[in-house]
């Protein structure tokens, strides 16, 4: 099946980003893409100050035009950080999943919160005023079970072998890494994430904005389960097309039958909750 990412420039007026993201998914839909995916704050400044701001409740406005866009190609839409969504007086870093007839079928808040220093080149708090999400988020399609996660959760590799103990096949990841670890981690992460597990891992990033607060490193990527960059954008805004085979997928699983090779008897990961 076809995936579509989505490398969004985003600016600093909600409706402006809504009304591009949308046209953009049914861009991508006309050329035959079946799961679609935006990235990480796509319609807002990503940043602290930003987030109280801009936050919705679920539904709510940016929800609901992800719903009908969703309907109106019926596809299975990753809503990306669609909003920060405001519940009970707390703020959570939110992907929202569409599927085709509009229904919300996963709502993935952000387990691992952004709190990094490294002197001189980065420091950034989430905590601040996010809360962390405490629950997996995996949907089924037609084609693959997917599993979610945003930005950071990524540097968790106990998600993302959960997730493919649940049977997942496709991990998708927005983010928005910046120009000190995007050139570091970026796509190291994602091919250990997908050797690892066998798996297909996307992730979906905002263009980069020079004169935004937060530059965004860009480069939204798809790596298979072997490794290997399989497609990957550059800085600008962008819609990138892969093609998902599973039928790779199975081959290497049987070549290097690693997931069945574990030895559970010395070690495991497990889910608490």
């Amino acid at each position: 099946f076809r995936l579509a990412l989505i490398q969004l420039h985003v600016s600093a007026v909600k409706s402006d980003n809504l009304q591009r993201a949308c046209g953009l998914v049914r861009e991508a839909s006309a050329k035959g893409a079946k799961v679609v995916a935006l990235p990480e704050c796509f319609n807002s400044p990503y940043g602290t100050q930003y987030f109280k701001e801009y936050a919705e409740k679920i539904p709510g406005e940016s929800t609901q035009k992800l719903s009908e866009v969703a309907k109106e190609c019926s596809i299975y839409l990753v809503g990306g950080r669609s909003i920060p969504e405001e519940d009970g007086g707390k703020l959570y870093n939110t992907c929202a999943v569409f599927g085709p007839d509009g229904a919300m079928l996963a709502k993935h808040r952000k387990i691992h919160l952004f709190d990094i220093n490294i002197p001189g080149r980065i420091q950034f708090k989430e905590s601040e005023t996010l809360s962390p999400g405490n629950s997996f988020s995996v949907f089924d399609t037609p084609y693959c079970k997917v599993g979610l996660g945003i930005c950071y959760d990524i540097r968790f590799a106990e998600l993302a072998q959960i997730y493919g103990q649940k049977g997942c096949q496709l991990l998708i990841y927005p983010g928005a890494f910046n120009l000190t670890t995007g050139p570091a981690h970026w796509e190291l992460l994602q091919r250990g994430r997908a050797v690892d597990n066998q798996v297909y891992v996307a992730t979906v990033s905002p263009a980069r904005d020079e004169k935004a607060s937060y530059v965004a490193w860009g480069h939204s990527t798809v790596v298979n389960p072997w490794g290997e960059v399989i497609a990957k954008a550059g800085a600008e805004e962008t819609v990138l097309y892969t093609d998902i085979d599973l039928k790779k997928l199975a081959e290497i699983r049987l070549q290097l039958p690693i997931l069945s090779q574990k030895r559970c008897d010395l070690y495991g990961i497990e889910m608490k909750k």
